[in-house]
């Protein structure tokens, strides 16, 4: 079965991302949980903990399909000690926040060397970063997101996530979340369905498709190759229909959530619903 979604808002508590979920007729949900700005944030009350989990049994969303973000404000490479200490504490606060709530998975951005260091460098600080968050958590698993390319930031090219996967010390708390238009601005071209075919083996084959937790499925604004992480609505730009009609009736991407981040938080109802029947065909 499919798993469609988006990110949700939690303004008002954490437990409210569910019921925004359930609202827009999704199967699956990402969330921050915390205010995605700030280092630092309240403790999860035990009342918000207990709602969160009743809520997504009500509406029956399971663990595996709820994809939690982490903080923007986190480099798990800055070549700056200080920098980088201070985001491997967030990063593993974030990941006793997501056993706390029940969940299973944490989504994040690699990191960036920002010129300080070289690219091989930064990806031992990444993985170091990713283990020091597991020895001190227990049954999350984290998931690397892929990247745009834009400026110094890693994980743009499969080899790089691989790599990331290769130093993590226990793989099966290790996963990947592949963003189409992430895929598409680092040059993956995904613009009609025998790219997209192409796309996916060359990550079966580098990286390994039992890594992939979870999607991200967004057209993109800019050409493949642009380095440009514009997001734009499902068919509404240089990807196209025939790629996201390929993602929901592939069999490679079943039960895992399908996360929608275009735009335009108001169409994600009709562009679930689209999705679904893009499904049925």
């Amino acid at each position: 079965m499919k798993r469609i979604g988006a990110h949700v808002s939690i303004a008002g508590g954490i437990e409210n991302a569910p019921l925004n979920a359930a609202q827009i007729g999704a199967k699956a949900f990402a969330m921050f949980t915390k205010n995605q700005r700030q280092w630092k944030a309240p403790a999860l009350s035990p009342a918000s903990v207990e709602a969160f989990r009743r809520n997504c049994g009500d509406h029956g969303f399971n663990t595996r399909h709820i994809l939690p973000h982490d903080s923007y404000l986190i480099n798990l490479g800055s070549p700056e000690t200080d920098k980088l200490q201070r985001s491997r504490e967030a990063f593993v606060e974030e990941m006793i926040r997501v056993e706390q709530l029940g969940l299973s998975m944490l989504n994040f951005h690699p990191g960036s060397h920002l010129n300080g260091v070289t690219t091989d460098d930064c990806l031992r600080l990444i993985a170091e970063s990713i283990n020091i968050a597991l020895d001190n958590s227990r049954g999350v698993t984290a998931v690397i997101e892929n990247t745009a390319g834009q400026g110094t930031n890693l994980g743009f090219r499969f080899e790089q996530l691989a790599a990331l996967i290769a130093m993590v010390e226990d793989k099966t708390r290790a996963g990947i979340c592949l963003d189409t238009c992430h895929l598409h601005a680092s040059g993956y071209d995904l613009g009609n369905t025998e790219a997209a075919v192409t796309v996916f083996k060359e990550f079966d084959r580098v990286a390994g498709m039992e890594y992939l937790r979870g999607m991200h499925l967004n057209d993109a604004l800019h050409p493949a190759g642009s380095r440009l992480d514009r997001h734009a609505a499902i068919g509404k730009g240089t990807i196209g229909m025939d790629t996201f009609r390929y993602i929901v009736t592939s069999p490679d991407f079943e039960e895992i959530p399908l996360i929608l981040e275009t735009p335009d938080s108001d169409n994600w109802k009709e562009e679930i619903a689209m999705l679904y029947s893009l499904s049925e065909q």
